[in-house]
């Protein structure tokens, strides 16, 4: 549930900014009116937060299951969605006074330049693993995957057999060329959600009631998913949707859930694609002018940052790899330590005794589950 918090908390705050994905020309009027358009309503604000918050890693729920048993399994997810909700209420609460507008400008109103530039490192590594992670899975849906010497066949293997040009570097690169590039550099699918309430107060209950959603579809997915496959369960789920399930037209089902859920995949991509270079710019140039109005940089990050992802899905072979040390490490960082941090450092004196209580348990738990997590990355690799 963490793979799309940054988003959340970085452009939740945006009250008055209107930051398109490019620049808009004085004469775009149907981009100006569109940035205008308020009133969106509440469930279509919590439907299209839900579709930020749930993203890659809802594959790997099940494996997760399987690994920890059906009831600590869906515990640990309620858990994290109490966490997670709370986290966002105390960063909407405590940004208020400071006056600041997004995730970094809380941590630099709490501790300083310091913060803020941790934050961005944090950033920048979380939503580089998302995106690896999305392009890895849409990999394993279209050109297969390999898990302990057993072979999944992608729906592109299925449909024309096993070719150079099924093969998973040719497809991403194609999907990266086509796909990828343009989403990216569509000035007119991302504006801040709390921008297009008419009652920018509907913010909390929209984010409780996306959570609730979220958290709902998490347990389902990992409990259906882990009872339908069982001790076969994959870290990638879909990949495992290359059997026959036992019913009429098991095929066309499985092509359908695979296709179905790699197409969300690359419609979310821009997003978490979109706080990821807005904070590799600030950090790499603090002191200059707003990315959209430089053509040249912006082109030269999106470029390097879409690289970079590129290369990692190809020459890392699972989901797995990917989560284990973005979401042990700077993941638990963003989503729960940094806003318990804030709230115990209280720098406008507004957090009360329950919020300290809560804060202090959510840095215990982020601390011990880190350490295990890395423990246990660490192990694996030195056997």
């Amino acid at each position: 549930m963490t793979s799309e918090f940054e988003y959340i908390t970085e452009r939740k705050h945006s009250v008055g900014v209107r930051t398109p994905l490019l620049p808009i020309e004085e004469d775009d009027e149907v981009a100006a009116e569109i940035i205008k358009t308020r009133g969106a309503s509440f469930h279509g604000s919590v439907f299209n937060l839900s579709c930020t918050v749930i993203g890659s890693g809802i594959m790997s729920l099940p494996a997760t299951l399987k690994v920890l048993g059906l009831v600590p399994g869906v515990a640990l997810i309620v858990i994290a969605a109490f966490l997670t909700d709370t986290s966002i209420e105390m960063l909407l609460r405590f940004s208020k006074p400071g006056l600041a507008f997004s995730y970094s400008d809380l941590m630099d109103d709490a501790f300083g330049k310091i913060g803020k530039i941790l934050l961005q490192i944090c950033v920048i590594i979380n939503n580089i693993g998302c995106l690896i992670v999305y392009m890895i899975i849409i990999e394993d849906v279209l050109s297969g995957s390999t898990s302990s010497g057993v072979h999944n066949s992608g729906v592109l293997e299925e449909w024309c057999g096993e070719h150079w040009w099924t093969g998973r570097a040719f497809v991403l690169l194609v999907l990266t060329i086509v796909i990828f590039i343009p989403l990216i550099c569509f000035q007119r699918i991302v504006h801040p959600i709390e921008n297009e309430l008419e009652d920018s107060s509907d913010m909390r209950a929209i984010v409780l009631s996306s959570v609730a959603l979220c958290a709902t579809v998490y347990v389902m997915t990992g409990l259906f998913g882990f009872l339908l496959f069982g001790n076969s369960t994959l870290s990638d789920l879909l990949s495992n949707f290359d059997t026959d399930l036992g019913i009429p037209h098991s095929s066309l089902f499985n092509d359908i859930i695979r296709l179905s859920y790699a197409g969300h995949i690359m419609l979310v991509y821009p997003i978490v694609f979109f706080p990821l270079r807005l904070n590799l710019d600030g950090l790499l140039f603090p002191s200059a002018g707003p990315l959209t109005s430089d053509k040249m940089r912006f082109a030269l990050i999106s470029m390097g940052l879409i690289a970079i992802s590129l290369v990692g899905a190809i020459f890392i072979p699972t989901i797995w790899i990917a989560f284990e040390f973005t979401g042990a490490t700077v993941g638990v960082l963003i989503a729960y330590i940094f806003p318990a941090s804030i709230t115990l450092k209280d720098p406008h004196g507004i957090a009360t005794k329950k919020d300290k209580i809560v804060s202090v348990f959510m840095i215990i738990g982020a601390v011990f589950s880190n350490v295990v997590a890395i423990y246990s990355d660490a192990y694996s690799l030195l056997e």
